[in-house]
């Protein structure tokens, strides 16, 4: 049986995950922008061919 406890505990879960994504975000990007660098235009490990 699914209860409200069960939904509660997975939605803070969720937010959380949520927070983390955002934080690690704004990590990289500041350690670009400190660096002086820009984003890729390929990935970063390409396919072979």
């Amino acid at each position: 049986m699914y209860t409200i406890e069960m939904a509660y505990a997975h939605m803070r879960s969720m937010e959380e995950q949520a927070h983390r994504s955002r934080v690690r975000k704004a990590a990289v990007a500041a350690r670009h922008d400190a660096a002086g660098t820009t984003r890729r235009a390929t990935p970063f490990r390409s396919k072979k061919r």
